[in-house]
């Protein structure tokens, strides 16, 4: 299907052929018939892409710190590899999207095939959206009016924070796309409306619904203005829908107010206030979230868990519904927001307009109106990419089919793999934009968003697991059913039921002879660091003591990891890197382990205790509560009276070793690279597993064992 993606690092705008989403649960599949360019956000994303990394740098001093940050703890190399990598990742546009519901994902009530919905979905032509974020377009709403939904609701929610009663005077503060949707809302709320602006066209469509307006481009004052409209006293409120980097707007809008005004920011602007603006009126500043309660709630948008209405009336969903009844009844002029159409397949020359000098406004792009043609295009969930084949290691290369294309797998892992000699088949993601990155970028001969044909394709002789936590396990079950060798990012499983499974499906597949290796990305054990210490210990007899401290560093509480059903928490989704490494230097199995978690909102600062049958003891210091300017990891060693210090995977030291005091890289190395390419060569060679069986079921036991604690 085609698509309509962004290159950050350039702002390019690309028509690019991608595969058909696949359908989670709570989503819907929908084939798109018009979808809306929202000039003002889209812009913006234009001008970032177009900006250079210093003026990107700028526009993002947050990220920049970040940035010093991990130079200061990983060094500039990896650092700079980082940046790239996610300057790199493809950016699906849009946001304003039409269109006929061809399928219904698992848990989707109140939906059906052939419903004619407006939802959040991208410019492409086929979408899959959470259930919560599309609403039933009525008979008398055209799909063209329909593209105006989302953005409508943009406006409405500014509007409702803002309170407007009857005979109110707002003014609204930019007369883009949303200011004008917000001039006919509030008027449609029986307020009076003063519209700012310095385009000549937009002042005359604010004029043509009713407001009163202000031209900054002709100096125009709009304190004088606001004061003439409300007999001398101030506006009632200021909507502020502007773009600008300027705080211009949000002072001139304290200034307008009456006393105890109320003023909502829409839009985006500076936000260096003046505490005088603000005192003596004592007027109210609000940041309007989108579309309305439920946005970046993944219950509510994820998970389709809907806000009973007795508590809260309004949410994105039901925001969208009434932007729609009032288009139905003509309370919201959309049409005379349009300034230009195009089909999908000039999407690059509808870019150049926004981002460039031409004066535009709604700019609308339709879709081929085909449903056959389209359903066939929806159930087309492979593209085979016109990439040559990777084969660098030493006889038949191994081939390796990858499922999950995150940060992760593009940043870390499928370098890894192909670095190691491995043939890329294919690549697999759930909405498709991220697999054809990465099979662009790495050389996969496929891009698909359906995990069933890679388990199928007997060409594939691995498959490279790198998911969201709560789906590894299943994964893992598939392709060991399927015959495959099976390299799975941790954790390997959330519950000991899935442990118990995955055992169950690996020792079926050696009973039939198939005997596959299962690896799990612990991929510490193969620094170059951490073999050296390993070396080190092994002539020593007697037990370890080890001591490991982690500065993780905060996650909060709502991100996915921290989710017990989808990430299963840290302890079992990061910490089990650390158990499985004391585990490694011990060489002996795990007989006790205690968590003392500290008390907080997540549990994830914690220390960790591990006994072992050698009589060795290992503590982890789980900590995310420190600061990041400080490495993120150190290990300690202490044996037969003599010490090893691995800081931060950069440099090991030791003490009272005859022969050896440190050993320094230029670059951090946690072993990812070495951990790929002992997978592929234990295939390859019809070697034993690079990491025992029976440790990646006893770590991941004792993991999830250690979260029961928390």
């Amino acid at each position: 299907m085609k698509q309509i993606l962004q290159n950050l690092r350039s702002g390019e705008t690309e028509l690019a052929e991608v595969p058909s989403p696949a359908v989670p649960a709570g989503h819907l599949l929908i084939r798109t018939t018009r979808s809306l360019v929202s000039a003002g956000t889209e812009r913006m994303l234009l001008d970032f892409g177009r900006a250079s990394l210093i003026d990107k740098a700028r526009q993002q001093p947050d990220k920049v710190r970040m940035v010093l940050e991990k130079v200061k703890t990983d060094g500039l190399v990896p650092t700079l590899e980082a940046v790239r990598s996610k300057l790199d990742q493809p950016l699906a546009l849009g946001y304003c999207n039409v269109g006929h519901v061809v399928e219904v994902g698992r848990g989707v009530s109140g939906f059906a095939v052939g419903d004619r919905v407006a939802s959040n979905g991208k410019h492409a032509e086929i979408v899959a959206v959470p259930v919560n974020l599309c609403a039933k377009v009525p008979d008398a709403v055209s799909d063209d009016q329909a593209a105006f939904t989302v953005l409508g609701a943009i406006a409405l929610q500014g509007i409702r924070l803002a309170q407007p009663t009857l005979g109110e005077t707002f003014a609204v503060t930019g007369l883009g796309l949303i200011g004008l949707v917000a001039v006919q809302l509030l008027r449609a709320h029986g307020c009076r409306v003063l519209g700012l602006d310095f385009d000549p066209e937009r002042l005359a469509l604010a004029r043509a619904f009713g407001a009163e307006t202000v031209d900054l481009a002709a100096g125009a004052d709009p304190v004088a203005a606001a004061a003439a409209i409300t007999r001398g006293h101030g506006v009632d409120g200021v909507i502020i829908t502007a773009a600008t980097k300027s705080s211009e707007p949000v002072h001139q809008a304290a200034l307008m107010c009456r006393k105890r005004g109320r003023i909502v920011l829409v839009g985006v602007t500076g936000l260096e206030l003046s505490r005088a603006d603000f005192y003596e009126k004592e007027l109210t500043f609000q940041v309007s979230c989108s579309y309305g309660p439920g946005r970046y709630d993944p219950a509510y948008e994820q998970k389709g868990l809907d806000y009973p209405i007795g508590f809260v009336r309004w949410t994105e969903q039901r925001n969208f519904e009434a932007v729609l009844d009032m288009l139905a009844d003509g309370r919201l002029d959309a049409m005379a927001l349009v300034s230009h159409r195009f089909a999908i397949e000039e999407a690059e020359r509808a870019y150049e307009i926004v981002g460039g000098a031409e004066r535009s406004l709604g700019v609308l792009l339709s879709y081929r109106d085909d449903p056959e043609a389209l359903l066939e295009t929806a159930q087309a969930r492979t593209v085979v990419m016109p990439a040559p084949r990777v084969a660098k290691g030493v006889g038949r290369a191994v081939s390796v089919g990858v499922i999950g294309a995150g940060n992760y797998a593009t940043g870390v892992l499928i370098p890894a793999f192909k670095a190691a000699g491995a043939r890329l088949k294919t690549v697999a993601s759930n909405a498709g934009v991220s697999g054809v990155h990465a099979a662009r970028k790495f050389g996969f001969e496929a891009a698909t968003t359906d995990v069933e044909s890679v388990l199928a394709d007997a060409a594939v002789d691995a498959v490279v697991i790198t998911t969201r936590h709560d789906t590894h396990a299943e994964l893992v079950v598939r392709a060991l059913q399927a015959g495959k060798h099976v390299f799975v990012e941790k954790p390997l499983a959330l519950k000991e039921s899935e442990i118990d499974a995955i055992d169950a499906a690996y020792r079926a597949a050696c009973a039939r002879g198939a005997a596959p290796l299962l690896m799990v990305g612990f991929n510490r054990r193969f620094a170059p660091h951490v073999v050296r210490m390993k070396a080190l210990l092994a002539p020593l007899h007697g037990p370890r003591a080890m001591v490991m401290t982690v500065n993780a560093g905060a996650i909060p509480a709502d991100h996915w990891t921290q989710d017990r059903q989808t990430g299963g928490g840290r302890i079992i989704g990061e910490a089990c890197h650390f158990i499985d490494l004391m585990r490694h230097l011990a060489g002996a199995p795990i007989t006790a382990r205690h968590l003392q978690p500290m008390a907080s909102e997540t549990g994830d600062t914690a220390t960790i205790t591990l006994g072992f049958a050698d009589g060795s003891i290992g503590t982890v210091n789980y900590l995310a509560n420190g600061n990041k300017g400080v490495a993120k990891e150190r290990l300690e060693v202490f044996a037969a009276g003599r010490i090893l210090q691995l800081d931060n995977f950069r440099a090991l030291y030791g003490f009272g070793w005859s022969g050896f005091r440190r050993m320094k890289l230029w670059r951090q190395d946690k072993g990812q690279g070495a951990c790929a390419k002992a997978f592929l060569e234990a295939i390859r060679m019809g070697g034993s597993a690079p990491i025992a069986y029976d440790e990646l079921i006893e770590v991941g036991r004792t993991s999830i064992g250690l979260a029961q604690e928390q």
